[in-house]
């Protein structure tokens, strides 16, 4: 997920608290089973594959599936919604996306397996006593760029030479309208305003914003505690042998419900943490989330956090011999160091990035603009958290492990699209001698942090069928706690983020 902020983080005495007391439900041994019986995945679908493997659904399942256009992205995809289940208005609704970021599509193969399972299975549909809207790919200009790693192979070199993330203010994800103190955001791409319709349409029970990670283990977040719910989160990755993460969380305000569980916090929460820091809120680059925008309603939101790749470090808490104050100024002087690199790479070039010579700027090269700048913000952040003096802790083997693999990502997934921003006039013909030496230069750097990233030993890649098992599973898990609740005689409204 990684939020638009790249906000730093917390303690590991803030990340275990206490789980939730409650009788075990008696449903969680099914989701458990559900989780594990996924099919082999061999890759990641293209938009096109997806596209027609959902619309093959709804012909065998004319019943049962019904497909509306919601939206339309800005390069003229038709973005579309499929209703799963038998029509019937006294139902709750849950909603479920994918692609809300465009290289995470773990989500893309749990939608169309959901899907599946919905329309095979009416002890299911009956079990979970509601109407589906899935949208498999919220973002399909952006889920095109990343398709050259989709069929693999699943090694990070690969991943980061075709990997594309959009600029913060572009991302469905994080760009809702928004208003706190001086940040203020009310640009929504037209992905984002095909999702608010549909949010503020179905007024849904249930929201599962489909994400996920690269490296390290699985975590959550939820709107707050239900019963039983944190035990079957952590049930369905233990199950299939994924550990959990508990290196330094993304989002040091959210509230700890277990190990690797965690509420959601409104962005404004987190703003306010950063200014605390020395950071003026008015720099926040985009909006809110889908999780924010739907609290209006009473929407339950779920997010489930998975990589592509685990380490044995992720979930071991061992203390180490170095300070978090060390780790953490460690990883700063990594980032401002890669981030002067990167920094004058693009300023050199951006002399020969002007049109009518090399054409509007490509989505890489606006990305590069957002995303370069960050590795001194977030430097920044951590040197600020250093000078804590909570940070003279011992750090945990997982935070030392999560901070050094922090830089590695950052390294690759925009070193990676710093070189296909410089290669777009390469490979056109309009770049001159200058810019083809930058294009080598950006390209030489992304291959000797490549390098060090493959030299990493202990890295395990994780089976897809796994992962989307996670997704599933808690999916379910969360739609079977939120109906418990709403039988229950006393029940209020969910309370999700602020």
């Amino acid at each position: 997920m990684t939020t638009t902020s790249s906000t730093t983080s917390g303690s590991t005495a803030a990340r275990t608290g206490g789980t939730v007391p409650a009788p075990r439900p008696a449903w969680v041994d099914d989701v458990v089973a559900r989780a594990g019986s996924v099919p082999p995945i061999p890759g990641f679908p293209t938009v096109d594959e997806l596209s027609g493997r959902f619309h093959a659904l709804a012909a065998q399942f004319p019943d049962l599936v019904r497909v509306r256009r919601v939206g339309t992205s800005r390069l003229g995809e038709p973005i579309e919604c499929f209703e799963v289940g038998e029509q019937d208005p006294g139902l709750p609704v849950n909603l479920v996306v994918g692609g809300v970021h465009p290289n995470e599509p773990v989500g893309a193969c749990t939608s169309l397996h959901l899907a599946r399972e919905l329309c095979t299975d009416a002890a299911l549909r009956r079990d979970l006593g509601a109407v589906w809207h899935v949208v498999p790919c919220i973002d399909p200009d952006g889920a095109r760029l990343n398709e050259g790693w989709f069929a693999g192979p699943f090694e990070r070199g690969h991943y980061s030479r075709h990997f594309y993330r959009p600029a913060p203010a572009e991302q469905v994800e994080w760009s809702f309208p928004f208003a706190h103190k001086g940040c203020y955001f009310d640009a929504p791409t037209p992905e984002t305003l095909a999702l608010m319709r549909l949010i503020d349409d179905l007024r849904p029970r249930l929201l599962v914003a489909l994400h996920n990670g690269e490296m390290g283990g699985v975590y959550y977040y939820v709107s707050r505690a239900l019963p039983g719910l944190v035990e079957a989160l952590h049930a369905v990755p233990a199950a299939l042998g994924l550990p959990l993460d508990l290196g330094e969380p993304e989002n040091p305000v959210a509230p700890v419900l277990g190990d690797a569980v965690f509420g959601l916090p409104g962005l404004g929460e987190v703003l306010d943490l950063l200014e605390e820091l020395g950071v003026d809120p008015a720099d926040h680059q985009g909006g809110t989330s889908s999780a924010e925008w739907a609290h209006r309603h009473g929407t339950f939101s779920l997010v489930a956090e998975l990589p592509y790749w685990s380490h044995p470090a992720a979930d071991d808490t061992t203390p180490t011999t170095r300070t978090q104050r060390e780790v953490l100024t460690a990883k700063a002087d990594a980032l401002a160091a890669d981030g002067r690199e990167l920094t004058g790479i693009l300023a050199a070039a951006e002399p020969h990035l002007t049109e009518p010579r090399t054409g509007p700027p490509t989505p890489f090269l606006r990305a590069s603009r957002a995303f370069v700048p960050m590795f001194a913000d977030v430097a920044r952040h951590d040197r600020a958290r250093a000078a804590d003096p909570a940070a003279q802790r011992p750090a945990t083997v997982a935070e030392e492990f999560s901070a050094a693999d922090f830089v590695r990502m950052f390294r690759l997934r925009y070193g990676g699209m710093l070189v296909r921003a410089l290669a777009a006039p390469v490979a056109g013909g309009l770049a001159g001698p200058e810019l083809r030496r930058l294009h080598r230069r950006a390209a030489d750097l992304l291959e000797d942090w490549q390098q060090d990233a493959a030299r990493l030993r202990g890295t395990q890649r994780l089976d897809i069928a796994d992962l989307v098992g996670v997704q599933y599973g808690s999916t379910l898990a969360t739609a079977l706690a939120l109906r418990d609740e709403a039988a229950e005689p006393s029940a209020e409204l969910p309370a999700g983020p602020s």
